[in-house]
């Protein structure tokens, strides 16, 4: 284990020297990069899915593909089509005060990006910040979970064949490794997980004043309008709740549904989930459980449920352990575990609510999550929703589609998160914004220097602050004239 701990150390010595010696990477150098990491994932497709599979004891083969090889194959897509834009420093207003003279923000790598991925989807959450953090210019570590050995083993052979470790290097290991990885003096971490774990790891960076991105999760909900389609929601919310058996952060937690049509809902929801997996024990496209521990939890969470007074319905047939199919809850009380806990299984606890305000009400009393979803047709209902109610993102009439949106940023609010590292807003978080002014030799900056108390000071004093000094002997208009130009100002701003 202490061998483990001081390879960590040794690594990260190793790519702070790296950045010093090339503390800029160019634009072609980053474009090069990332196009090697793509045709990478395009060719350990197979090899990643499988290892997947066999992590989880049985995943789907599309589902693997499609978020842990795709979607990092079209982000790095989107950076290639953004990034000189991105990395060109940006051109900003000086104060009035000191027109003519440069301003800009540039922006530099931050230096070695430690990333901490889940085990859920652990490559798209291990590969998904790298991408970013490359394109930001910065070196990467990456821990992957003790949970997936067979994907570490392949991320990091592909890797290796791209990248020397003073640039990316991939860890496994277990928790001691993983505390030992949160502690070290990074220049930022990205962490996808829990929130429990996130407090933690929040905790470990905090030593080294280190800024975190932190992906967690929450309890997301599927608001079902009265105006919505029962049979479009059901059927979507099921899809999210079947994808990798209910195992994302952005899986629909729990669904809000009219009182009077839950009935429909519910049987619109088994049918839906029956057409997809017919026989889910034997369906490779039906993931498993990922681990004893975690199928433990979930009979755990059904039985609490039952012995409270809630109903179940299940929508097909398992093998009594790790092939879980969807099983949706009614009857639900705020004192069961499934309406305490984050889910992350293929559990949909159905809630009554009658009107909109009702649900907003319900959300808003609860923990910020990490996604909402709306179904229904009305654009004041979905004004309301953007405005009013906090999350980390939102489709409408579907679920967690927005995750996919290269340009759109991904990361949580509050409890579910802080920061995101896709996206333009990602480039920017993975990069130090430095502010650059540029002052013209010719510029009076003497005139802000001692001794104080010049007629030139005091008029600046009170151009600025709004005061005039009687002794300035400015014309009783003088206030007039100030309004008017702070009016012509803002109009200017505002266009």
């Amino acid at each position: 284990m202490n061998d483990a701990i001081e390879n960590l150390q040794d690594i990260l010595v190793r790519q702070r020297n790296a950045c010093l010696a090339s503390p800029y990477p160019e634009l072609k150098q980053r474009r090069r990069e990332l196009k090697a990491v793509r045709e990478a994932l395009s060719r350990y497709q197979d090899q990643l899915a499988t290892a997947m599979s066999g992590d989880f004891g049985r995943r789907s083969e599309f589902e693997c593909k499609m978020l842990d090889v795709m979607f990092p194959a079209l982000q790095i897509d989107h950076a290639l089509g953004n990034l000189r834009r991105w990395m060109k420093p940006q051109k900003r207003r000086t104060d009035w005060l000191f027109r003519t003279n440069g301003a800009k923000v540039v922006y530099q790598p931050k230096g070695v990006v430690g990333v901490i991925a889940a085990w859920n989807f652990p490559i798209v959450e291990a590969v998904g910040p790298m991408i970013m953090a490359l394109a930001a210019g910065n070196r990467v570590m990456i821990k992957m979970s003790e949970f997936s050995p067979r994907s570490t083993a392949v991320l990091r052979e592909m890797l290796a064949e791209i990248f020397p470790e003073d640039q990316v290097a991939v860890f496994g290991g277990g928790v001691e490794v993983a505390q030992a990885f949160a502690s070290l003096p990074f220049d930022h971490i990205v962490f996808t997980g829990s929130p429990a774990v996130g407090k933690e790891i929040m905790r470990a960076a905090s030593a080294n004043l280190t800024p975190v991105t932190l992906e967690l999760g929450g309890k997301s909900p599927a608001i079902v309008a009265p105006s919505a389609s029962i049979e479009h929601a059901a059927r979507s919310i099921a899809h999210g709740k079947a994808f990798n058996a209910g195992q994302a952060c952005v899986a629909p937690d729990y669904a809000l549904v009219p009182r009077d049509r839950i009935d429909a809902f519910v049987a619109a929801a088994v049918s839906a989930f029956q057409q997809m997996y017919p026989n889910p024990v034997d369906d490779p496209n039906y993931t498993c459980i990922a681990s004893d521990r975690h199928a433990k939890r979930v009979h755990e969470l059904l039985d609490d449920a039952v012995a409270k007074g809630a109903t179940v319905t299940s929508c097909g047939t398992g093998n009594g352990w790790r092939v879980v199919p969807m099983q949706i809850v009614t009857g639900v009380t705020p004192d069961m575990r499934i309406m305490q806990e984050e889910l992350f299984n293929p559990i949909l606890p159905v809630v009554a609510c009658d009107s909109l305000d009702e649900s907003i009400r319900y959300v808003t009393a609860r923990p910020r999550p990490l996604a909402l979803y709306y179904y229904g047709t009305q654009a004041d209902e979905i004004k309301r929703l953007e405005r009013d109610v906090h999350a980390g993102g939102m489709t409408v009439n579907d679920w967690a589609w927005h995750v996919f949106q290269g340009d759109l940023p991904f990361g949580g609010t509050g409890n579910s998160g802080i920061g995101s590292w896709r996206g333009p807003e990602g480039f920017k978080s993975l990069s130090h914004g430095k502010s650059v002014l540029t002052m013209k030799r010719w510029f009076p900056i003497g005139l802000f220097r001692p001794p104080y108390g010049t007629r030139v000071q005091r008029l600046i004093s009170a151009l600025c602050l709004g005061h005039p000094d009687p002794a300035l002997n400015l014309p009783s208009s003088y206030e007039l004239r100030r309004d008017d130009s702070t009016a012509q100002a803002s109009s200017r701003e505002s266009a």
